[in-house]
């Protein structure tokens, strides 16, 4: 350390007594540092979250149609009479904040089946590196495209993300890839997608995080030329970079051949010289050199492997990446059996390479219309690949479980413990209030769990950037079974997935009523509040019909109820311009509000009949079969124990939805062959939006209901 002089001891003692940050020039003064050129940004720190969340299997995908019994003779694990996966690796595929996410994996249970997969070789990930990319979602209504706003979760992470620039966006992902590093195995590589607003930032950062040493490669992905207006002062931009990183000097790398673009088959052919380590040219025994015909040469840094314009891939999703740029990754960086991961997955592209390559995954992403629409394409994969006769692995659907409260509040961490605690409960305080009065509730005091009341029925308050858990819920029902509660309103901005109808079934068998409602985002707007105009909500409904015969059991789809909102009415015919249109959602109907030349205006309601809010249903013909088993730590002992939530895992036997190219939805599921008894069958909806819904009846097969 340099010996300071004794005035610049007086100024570090005049910034320290007004408990002022010291200039830039005592950092190097005071403290040793090796690192030739860092990048700062506002609020940097090397400290990490180590929180450990348990995961909660929802749903497992493990056969595409239950109605073929394949009997497939599958090589990579045991399977039952109908081709069902019985043990070995299941894929994941988890909805969360991939920051609690990561940390859970690096530090949870689950990293030791991790580590008996051989750890994670490969990460590639394409993060939000575009300013205006804020999770709202374009989803084609007939001929009209309406445009989701994104909800809470989502416009915080935005917030997050791109809140005070790029400041925001390097924290977010530096934080990320310190996880990341510790969680890829030792011989792992990590590709990183980003484009010309953040790879200066980006080409630091994974300095850092990894080492200089560790740089392999700048991949310049060179996509279609299209889009540019002619009188644009700039060349078009047609490329996006990728930076290769490993995690040690001992990492996977296959040599990937592409096709000859020159026109010539006909090259010098060359043996690797050992002691010069170079590729020398091979001569005959009169000193000629030898040719030789090749068709394919060595890929290099510069990728083309087209745009997602007019490929037949396009399933709808902004960020989607062609199959044949994550081909190439893979193919590089791992093998067949290998664990590869995305943990900004979007359209789902590296878990549907993966599975066709033989790899196993794990991915993840904040966004419920993501998770959807990787469900959709990976039962398509899961079809393609058994009409094929080919192997497939069953994957899961995962919720990330019980939230800390600074998990949802957003604490400062580095606070000290007894001012974390008074900024918990301020932030509390304020949140809790803005909620109760757009509700128009009173505030209730006294209670562990409820914070208002409202027509005789007291109110809960879910997490502001969390969904609302099973464990919040349960909570509720404890205290009403206490106090003798019976009847409960819970308000949520999310409600975690494969949450209803069980613990609304169970709190009924208990005599409560709980009824749950959605927190619109225009609680925010004080203008909306004011005028009466924030509508809460209730969940979506679900009605079928069991059609049971003999042996047999189908379900038929007869009613979706959905009362989302989004803009109303009159809102719109105020603001539209002449010429103009708009697309909003209201009290569960999608209606386009347009004003012609003349300022007159007419109104098209776009959702005609119930079914067009469903994109998808799926059938579990024996809900019960499954107990839903998470693994925590018990604090005494230390040792990760198994426990079962009291709930049940839903097993996709069957489901019928719609993609980009047929959008023909079957609404009787197929027959299935069951044995005599009475059983529970649960039906799960997903509506256009990405946000699902269930409902479970009881039927009895072989004798009278």
């Amino acid at each position: 350390m340099v010996q300071l002089t004794p005035a610049e001891l007086q100024e570090v003692n005049r910034f320290l007594d007004a408990g002022k940050p010291l200039p830039d020039k005592y950092r190097f003064l005071l403290f040793e540092d090796k690192r030739e050129v860092e990048l700062v940004w506002n609020g940097k720190t090397n400290e990490v979250t180590n929180a450990v969340l348990p995961f909660q299997v929802i749903e497992q995908v493990d056969e595409p149609r239950a109605e073929v019994d394949t009997r497939l003779q599958m090589s990579m694990f045991d399977v039952d009479e109908r081709g069902r996966q019985l043990k070995g690796w299941q894929n994941k595929l988890i909805w969360g904040d991939n920051k609690l996410i990561l940390s859970s994996l690096k530090n949870g249970p689950l990293r030791e089946e991790i580590d008996r997969q051989g750890g994670i070789k490969l990460i590639y990930i394409d993060p939000p590196f575009d300013v205006g990319a804020n999770f709202s979602m374009d989803i084609e209504i007939g001929e009209d495209t309406f445009t989701k706003r994104p909800n809470i979760l989502e416009e915080i992470a935005y917030r997050d993300t791109w809140g005070f620039g790029a400041d925001s966006f390097i924290a977010m992902i530096y934080e990320r890839l310190l996880l990341m590093r510790d969680l890829l195995a030792t011989d792992g590589v990590i590709y990183v997608h980003c484009d010309w607003r953040v790879s200066a930032y980006m080409r630091l950062v994974l300095d850092e995080v990894f080492g200089k040493d560790k740089f392999r490669n700048e991949i310049v992905w060179h996509y279609a030329n299209t889009g540019l207006k002619a009188r644009s002062k700039k060349f078009h931009q047609v490329t996006d970079t990728i930076f290769v990183y490993s995690k040690s000097h001992d990492f996977t790398f296959n040599h990937l051949f592409k096709e000859r673009k020159d026109g010539q088959s006909k090259q010098a052919k060359r043996k690797f010289n050992s002691v010069t380590k170079k590729a020398d040219m091979v001569r005959d025994e009169h000193g000629k050199i030898v040719y030789e015909i090749r068709e394919e040469v060595l890929e290099n840094s510069l990728w083309e492997t087209g745009s997602m314009s007019n490929s037949p891939e396009r399933i709808g999703y902004p960020t989607q990446k062609p199959e044949a740029l994550l081909e190439k990754v893979i193919l590089a960086s791992s093998n067949e059996g290998n664990l590869v991961a995305d943990f900004f997955s979007g359209s789902g592209t590296l878990a549907a390479v993966a599975e066709k390559l033989g790899r196993k995954w794990i991915v993840s992403d904040l966004g419920k219309f993501s998770i959807h629409t990787t469900r959709k394409r990976m039962i398509s994969v899961q079809r393609e690949l058994k009409a094929d006769g080919k192997d497939f692995r069953a994957f899961e659907i995962l919720n990330l479980g019980k939230y800390e409260r600074q998990h949802y509040i957003g604490v400062n961490e580095n606070l000290r413990l007894d001012e974390k605690q008074k900024q918990v409960e301020a932030r509390e305080q304020e949140f809790v209030l803005l909620i109760l009065n757009a509700y128009k509730a009173d505030i209730a005091a006294g209670f562990k769990t409820f914070q208002g009341k409202k027509s005789g029925r007291l109110v809960a308050v879910g997490p502001v950037n969390v969904p609302v858990s099973r464990l919040f819920v349960e909570e509720i029902i404890l205290e009403c079974r206490q106090k003798h509660i019976t009847k409960v309103d819970i308000l949520g901005f999310e409600f975690e997935m494969g949450l209803f109808p069980n613990v609304l079934d169970d709190a009924r068998s208990k005599g409560i009523d709980i009824s749950p409602k959605h927190i619109p985002a225009e609680v925010f707007d004080k203008r909306a509040v004011d005028k009466g105009q924030v509508v809460f909500h209730d969940v979506a409904a679900i009605e079928v019909k069991p059609v049971v015969k003999k042996n047999s059991i189908a379900i038929e789809l007869t009613d979706f109820s959905v009362f989302y909102s989004q803009d109303s009415v009159s809102e719109a015919e105020a603001t539209l311009k002449d010429k103009g249109s708009k697309i909003i959602v209201e009290k569960g109907q999608i209606v386009k509000v347009s004003k012609d030349q003349d300022g007159i205006v007419t109104r098209e309601q776009l959702t005609k009949v119930w079914t067009d809010w469903i994109d998808y249903w799926a059938v579990d013909f024996n809900f019960e079969n499954k107990r839903e088993i998470i693994r925590v730590k018990n604090e005494a002992s230390g040792e990760w124990e198994e426990i079962w939530t009291g709930d049940y895992i839903f097993e996709n036997e069957w489901q019928s939805f719609r993609t980009k190219r047929d959008r023909s939805l079957e609404l009787t599921s197929v027959a299935l062959e069951c044995p005599t008894g009475t059983r529970k069958v649960a039906v799960k909806v997903v509506d256009i939006f990405g946000n699902d819904t269930m409902t479970i009846v009881e039927v009895t097969i072989g004798g009278k209901k």
